[in-house]
């Protein structure tokens, strides 16, 4: 697989690994400590977004998504110089699928802002 990297320096393939084998603490290490992540989804509405600021919230979300029992796979990333995009197709044991369309603003190798939509099996 090609290395790809932003001009700002953000190790995307690195992402790409980490997201798919599941590894939390690699994943938290790719985060600006002041980084901003903003959640929409069916119980998390675009006029009520879950937002999480900061380093040690973000971990949280991380490690709990990470510790799931699912598969992950990243899919149609766009690299750009400061920004990212792509899709992550995930799912359960039991068949349960999950998309999620996600934008990154990167910032001196660092996610600085993540904003991710999530659409549900059910």
């Amino acid at each position: 697989m090609t290395e790809r990297k932003t001009a700002s320096g953000l190790d995307f393939e690195e992402m790409r690994r980490a997201i798919e084998e599941c590894d939390a603490e690699a994943l938290i290490g790719l985060y600006a400590g002041g980084a901003e992540m903003k959640i929409v989804n069916k119980n998390t509405t675009p006029n009520s977004p879950r937002i999480l600021r900061g380093k040690e919230e973000i971990a949280g979300y991380l490690r709990d998504v990470c510790g799931r029992e699912m598969t992950h796979r990243v899919e149609n990333a766009v690299i750009g110089e400061d920004r990212a995009a792509f899709t992550e197709a995930c799912e359960y044991p039991g068949g349960m699928k999950v998309l999620a369309a996600t934008t990154l603003e990167v910032w001196n190798g660092r996610i600085s802002r993540q904003l991710t939509v999530e659409a549900w099996d059910e």
